[in-house]
Formats: C-alpha cells, sequence, structure tokens
C-alpha cells in the first residue's frame, strides 16, 4: 500500500529555500517507489514558486496564497497546513531545519499525534528500514534512529544533503482557499532585516567568519569583502557579537546558528567549543589567527598563522584573479 510524503515548502523574500529541495531529495531516499509526493506551499504572489516546485514533485502542489502569508506567522501558517494535511493524510512530513521549520515540526508532530525527529543530516533506506543520522553533543557523536510505527515529522539540517533532481513527471498544483483563524494573538506587520548580506547564512556554500580578532564594526569590511568575491556569507562567534561588533543574527555556534558550508574561514576565532558546535561539520575548515596554539587549528584542514587584516586582503586579490 502506497504512502503518502509531504514536503513544507519554505518561501523567503519571494524565492525557494535550498533546503525545501534537500527535504525533497530527503524524501526520495526514505519513500518508496509506489509512494506519492505532495507539496505544500504557503506566501503572497507565489504562482512563480509553485511552478518551480512542479518540476521537482510528481504529485499534487497545494498552494495557498495570501496577504496575510507574505511574512511567517505560526499561528496562521500552522493553521492553514493543517487543513492541508487533513487532506492529505500524509505518512511523513519533511521540513527543513531553519527558524520556522524548528518551530512547525513539533505542532505538526503533536497534530498528528506523530514522532518527530529534527537536525537530520544523513539518510540511508536498508531492506527493512530507513535510518536517520543526526548528531550529538554539539556534533562530538551521531545517532542513527528509526520509526517503527506511525506517521513521522522530520526536520533536514540545510547544506547536508543534495538537492532533488527535476522530475519528468508533471505536478498538479491545486489552489487551495485562504481560511484564516478565527482568532489570532500576534500578527506581523513587517520584517526588517538586520543582516545585508546577499546570501543566506544558513544555506551558504561559503562562509567567512570572525571572532574577537576583527577588533571592531569596522574589522567586519575586510571579511565582507572576501565574502563577496566568493559569493559567501559573513558570519560571526559569540565573542564578535557580545563585544557590539556585529548583530546577534550573524552568530554561529551553540547559541546561534549552525552552518555546514562546503568552505569555513574564520578569522580571528580561537576556537571555543561553543563556537565549534555550529561549525564543526563544514566540509573544509580554513583557520587564520596569530596565535599558533589557537584551538581552532586542532580542527581546521588548513590554518595560516598571521594577521587576519593582512591575510585577508591577500587571499581576497588572490581570488578576485583566480575567479577573473
Amino acid at each position: 500500500m502506497s504512502k503518502s510524503y509531504v514536503v513544507i515548502a519554505e518561501v523567503r523574500d519571494g524565492k525557494l529555500r535550498q533546503v525545501t529541495l534537500e527535504a525533497l531529495q530527503s524524501i526520495g531516499l526514505a519513500k518508496e517507489h509506489e509512494d506519492t509526493v505532495a507539496a505544500v506551499v504557503l506566501g503572497h504572489q507565489i504562482s512563480n514558486i509553485a511552478e518551480q516546485l512542479s518540476q521537482y514533485v510528481s504529485g499534487q502542489i497545494h498552494v495557498v496564497d495570501h496577504k496575510d502569508l507574505e511574512f511567517y506567522n505560526a499561528e496562521i501558517h500552522f493553521s492553514v497546513i493543517k487543513e492541508v494535511l487533513d487532506t492529505l493524510s500524509p505518512h511523513a512530513v519533511f521540513l527543513g531545519h531553519t527558524a520556522s521549520g524548528r518551530d512547525l515540526a513539533p505542532m505538526i508532530a503533536a497534530y498528528l499525534n506523530a514522532g518527530q525527529l529534527s537536525d537530520v543530516i544523513s539518510i540511508e533506506k536498508t531492506e527493512s528500514e530507513v535510518r536517520y543520522t543526526r548528531p550529538l553533543y554539539a556534533g562530538k557523536a551521531f545517532e542513527q534512529k528509526i520509526f517503527t510505527e506511525g506517521p513521522q515529522v522530520i526536520t533536514i539540517r540545510p547544506n547536508n544533503i543534495a538537492v532533488a533532481n527535476i522530475s519528468d513527471a508533471q505536478a498538479e498544483i491545486i489552489t487551495v482557499e485562504y481560511s484564516p483563524p478565527l482568532s489570532l494573538r500576534t500578527i506581523v506587520r513587517d520584517v526588517i532585516r538586520k543582516t545585508s548580506g546577499k546570501v543566506d547564512l544558513t544555506e551558504a556554500k561559503i562562509v567567512v567568519s570572525g571572532g574577537r580578532g576583527v577588533k571592531s564594526m569596522d574589522g567586519f569590511k575586510p571579511l565582507q569583502e572576501l565574502a563577496d568575491v566568493l559569493n559567501g556569507a559573513v558570519g560571526a562567534s559569540r565573542a564578535a557579537c557580545d563585544a557590539g561588533y556585529c548583530d546577534y543574527a550573524m552568530q554561529i555556534g551553540q547559541t546561534g546558528k549552525v552552518v555546514t558550508p562546503e568552505i569555513y574561514i574564520a578569522c580571528g576565532i580561537s576556537g571555543a567549543i561553543q563556537h565549534l558546535a555550529g561549525m564543526s561539520q563544514s566540509r573544509i575548515i580554513i583557520a587564520i589567527n596569530k596565535d599558533p596554539e589557537a584551538p581552532i587549528f586542532k580542527l581546521a584542514d588548513y590554518g595560516i598563522v598571521g594577521d587576519l587584516f593582512v591575510v585577508v586582503p591577500l587571499l581576497t586579490e588572490e581570488f578576485k584573479k583566480a575567479l577573473a
């Protein structure tokens, strides 16, 4: 008997977030051939998002388009999503392990009376079961989990699973009428972004991050220049945020964002365990620090002992030449 798998698409600033395509690939790794795949996408003026998703989803795409859905609001989004899920009766629901995904997942799991597994970084299917791997203890250990019964809710950590391939089958786009909740405790009027980066920090392939060693707000300027050349994003350690050098929206670590880029460049970061928790799973780690005994060098694949204000501009110029 076929099962229904559902991905909750995530839209930000009018664009489909990459983690949605990674969640679709995750479904492909977990489901059987005969199982169906559907998508739910919420937002405002998102017909282009539905068309884009139709290239990857072989089943139905349920679209709810309304001004009230332009910005994420937990009450409104969950109210709409649960109505759609009632029609789909999903065996499993997949979301990105993002701010909104982490918010919605437990509500969906409670509503479906489902088991929930968060922050999955890999999926392995055997003849008898599907194993989900997730990190523990700030990435020091990993555990594999399986679902034994009932509905499932899974969140996928960005940048760990490849994006889905374009499907030959054309999806059916279904427009769902928006039904606002009867009462609201919160209304989102506007969202003001505190970060000016062009690339989302959690989905960036390259992250240039600064610590206490940047010394000031101006110290982040060479890091931003390097990130711009590499089409990457700029992050920071908690020490830099606490010192007032940058906004906490840039913080990477145990109490900040978790990133898994292909390349992580740590500039003036000593390597405190709280920071390593947020970036230790990066594929390649490059450390730049004046202190040759800095703990970050023990984790780094490549290390440069030197002044970041000398090294980073040199790297920027060399990358400009190479990329030209």
